[in-house]
């Protein structure tokens, strides 16, 4: 079992209680994580797409001032598309596909 903390504050001001956002999906799927359970492919895709398309954090998700880090199980990836090399983090190659638009050239997994 995980013992990854579900989230931490980052913001210097006031935000509410950590356990009022109990309920959000990032909250859900850090603690599905951390009591060892297997996640779906919509959850695995909705994790890639939230930790590349945010401007705070490349391996987290950040909800109302707290991170909700994913970075034990993502995975960098280097992506050639249209002649130009990208850099992500994602769950997996299906779940990078899923949220890339457009014809990829290659996709090269960093070790």
């Amino acid at each position: 079992m995980n013992t990854t903390v579900i989230a931490s504050k980052f913001v210097k001001w006031e935000v509410p209680e950590l356990n009022t956002l109990k309920n959000s999906k990032a909250y859900l799927l850090r603690e599905k994580l951390n009591t060892g359970n297997k996640l779906t492919r919509e959850e695995k895709n909705w994790i890639t797409e939230k930790v590349n398309h945010n401007t705070y954090f490349k391996s987290a998700i950040p909800l109302q001032g707290y991170r909700f880090d994913f970075s034990d199980i993502l995975k960098t990836y280097v992506v050639k598309q249209y002649g130009q090399y990208q850099e992500y983090k994602a769950i997996d190659r299906t779940s990078l596909r899923a949220m890339i638009y457009g014809r990829i050239n290659k996709i090269i997994e960093e070790k």
